[in-house]
């Protein structure tokens, strides 16, 4: 099962993956607005910068009258056991910070003017930021701009009216999870997070609230109302933060040393005191980073449904426009010829193991087959309960004479069907390896490197084999089972019945149901708990056999075809290049150049991701 750490840290890596190729929403059903994520919605002053800040345990939010906050910043916060925090952009990869409150926070305004000038406009492409620390819990937030009623001097009029409907194309979508902030001394019923969580959330289930400036209430009041729900009530519990005031802010009071202060003020405090532990920023970040983890668990099948479409229309446009080719002529096809012999000769090492690789294959077959194997929920399948539910339902109205045939089938077949699930997983895992291996191999063919066009083609035409040969892999572990539920081994259940007869301690158990219970059905607890014992003694024999028949049709159908017709979907595709004298392609519009090449890039995108969440999936 995947960690929260590998959830979290996919997703991150995919949506900063779509941030590099530009595809950060706005355009209909975009990968990165299918990722799940929390958008942190507030008015302007209501804190919401010093809860970011209290998150992450540092000051590194620029702070200023006004609209601050002109792009989205999408804060990834990764925890490390130890050593120094340190902080690095997307924009600039190789550049780490470890002064916070100066260094980082000039670069987030430099960034922001880059985009936005000197204009105060704001802009929607986002700011990637992410912080390294053991004072954080991982998770990802996306500060948005505060929403506003009035534009400020040197604000273009429609500011207010841009924010909110940059902040809405954040919230609108489904897989959002919507943290709104909402200052303690101001009606929540007026609360610009909570006006609009309401329209785009109406059932409160991806809204959670937060109070801030809780200790700057009017003697003798409280939020208790808001905190428990009573004012308007969500799915998920009310958060209350208390803030650093701006004295400590000037002063600039340590952040752990603020933490420990809220927490005091929470504890000590008649009208929060039970409600203390579930208070505070330290709480909401442990809280959000548990939701999101979990709302990410539940969103993957549909974020790979997107991604298996997209890359099927993507395919479909490749193959309309034409795909990227080399040059014609005889010495340049020679050229490819031995190119393609290189990548060959790397990748058969690497299965054969003169490279690092192949030995992966062995141990889905050694472990992780085995492991999913033992975990099949078998003994709840051929529980007492069951076998007598799947037994009278097989005799239908008319009880069964001698032994329950149709009942012995019927937990078999039920049985065997579990087995699918592990005999495609072990499919799909080697899959992955074989193309992991096309990969490395592509970057170790020193040829290549040269021809950055051929090495997507032959790229391309490789995984296609792979996508063939795994289909067929599919279809013949889904036989092997079928197989085993078609035509049962009758001579194994003949020999435990003999065994039966001969087993004294069996005998008298038959004597004593029956005379004890003249009037009781012939098939009592016992006998239930007997035909579970034999269907799970065959099903063990069955198991036993696909353990080493499964790994036999993996490597027949996928390794084996690998190794030896890995490129001859790409030597029949040249083939048919040259006979269209595909030279004269070369020569192609740069408009439609460009085109290909965004395709490309999209295509890598969602072929990446898609690998990513492959690779997740087994931990």
């Amino acid at each position: 099962m995947a960690t929260m750490e590998s959830l979290i840290g996919l997703v991150n890596r995919i949506q900063m993956a779509c941030t590099v190729l530009g595809d950060h929403g706005g355009e209909g059903m975009s990968l990165w607005e299918a990722l799940p994520t929390v958008a942190v919605v507030g008015g302007q002053s209501c804190g919401k910068s010093s809860v970011l800040e209290s998150i992450v345990g540092r000051d590194f939010l620029p702070r200023g009258s006004g609209i601050v906050t002109r792009r989205p910043l999408v804060l990834q916060l990764h925890k490390i056991e130890r050593g120094t925090e340190y902080a690095e952009f997307l924009h600039a990869p190789r550049k780490k910070f470890t002064d916070f409150a100066a260094a980082l926070r000039k670069e987030i305004e430099d960034e922001t003017e880059r985009l936005t000038r000197k204009s105060k406009a704001i802009s929607n492409r986002p700011i990637h930021l992410c912080i390294y620390s053991p004072n954080v819990v991982n998770l990802t937030l996306i500060d948005l701009p505060g929403l506003t009623k009035v534009a400020v001097e040197g604000q273009p009029d429609s500011i207010v009216e841009d924010i909110e409907m940059m902040v809405r194309s954040y919230v609108d979508k489904p897989n959002c999870i919507i943290l709104a902030i909402s200052p303690a001394n101001q009606d929540i019923a007026t609360s610009d997070a909570i006006k609009l969580a309401r329209e785009v959330d109406p059932s409160g289930d991806r809204t959670f609230g937060v109070v801030t400036k809780l200790d700057l209430m009017d003697a003798g009041t409280n939020c208790l109302d808001v905190l428990e729900g009573r004012s308007y009530k969500l799915q998920h519990p009310w958060v209350g933060i208390v803030n650093r005031s701006q004295a400590d802010i000037n002063k600039n009071v340590d952040m752990m040393a603020a933490r420990r202060k809220e927490q005091e003020y929470f504890e000590s405090s008649p009208d929060y005191g039970h409600l203390a532990h579930k208070m505070g920023s330290v709480y909401l970040a442990k809280l959000l980073s548990r939701h999101l983890e979990s709302v990410i668990r539940q969103k993957i099948p549909s974020i790979v449904a997107l991604i298996n479409r997209n890359i099927d229309e993507i395919n479909a446009e490749l193959d309309r426009i034409g795909r990227p080719i080399g040059v014609d002529g005889g010495a340049q096809l020679y050229t490819i010829l031995e190119m393609c012999r290189a990548f060959d000769r790397v990748f058969k090492e690497h299965l054969d193991g003169g490279r690092a690789g192949g030995d992966r294959i062995y141990g889905v077959f050694d472990h992780q087959l085995p492991a999913a194997l033992k975990k099949l929920p078998l003994e709840r399948h051929l529980s007492t309960s069951n076998v007598r539910k799947v037994v009278s339902e097989a005799d239908g109205y008319q009880p069964h004479l001698i032994a329950p045939e149709q009942g012995y089938r019927r937990l078999i077949d039920g049985s065997l069907g579990y087995f699918k699930g592990p005999a495609e997983a072990s499919v799909d895992a080697v899959h992955f390896i074989l193309k992991e291996l096309v990969r490395k191999s592509m970057a170790e063919t020193v040829e290549l490197k040269r021809f950055p066009s051929l090495q997507a083609e032959i790229a391309a035409a490789s995984n296609e084999a792979l996508e063939n040969f795994r289909d067929e892999s599919r279809k013949t572990v889904s036989r092997l089972v079928e197989m085993e539920s078609t035509y049962l081994t009758a001579e194994f259940f003949r020999k435990i019945h003999a065994e039966s007869d001969n087993n004294p301690r069996d005998i008298h158990n038959n004597k004593h149901s029956t005379t004890s219970h003249p009037n009781a059905d012939r098939y009592n607890d016992h006998h239930f708990r007997k035909i579970g014992s034999n269907v799970s003694a065959y099903i063990g024999m069955v198991c036993d056999t696909l353990k080493n028949t499964i790994p036999k049709a993996v490597v027949y159908c996928q390794v084996r075809e690998a190794r030896r017709s890995l490129l001859n979907l790409f030597y029949a595709q040249i083939g048919r290049k040259e006979k269209e004298q595909l030279g004269r392609m070369l020569d192609e519009d740069p408009m439609l150049m460009e085109k290909k090449e965004t395709l490309s890039k999209r295509l890598h995108l969602y072929k990446s991701a898609r690998d990513e969440i492959d690779s997740v999936s087994w931990k």
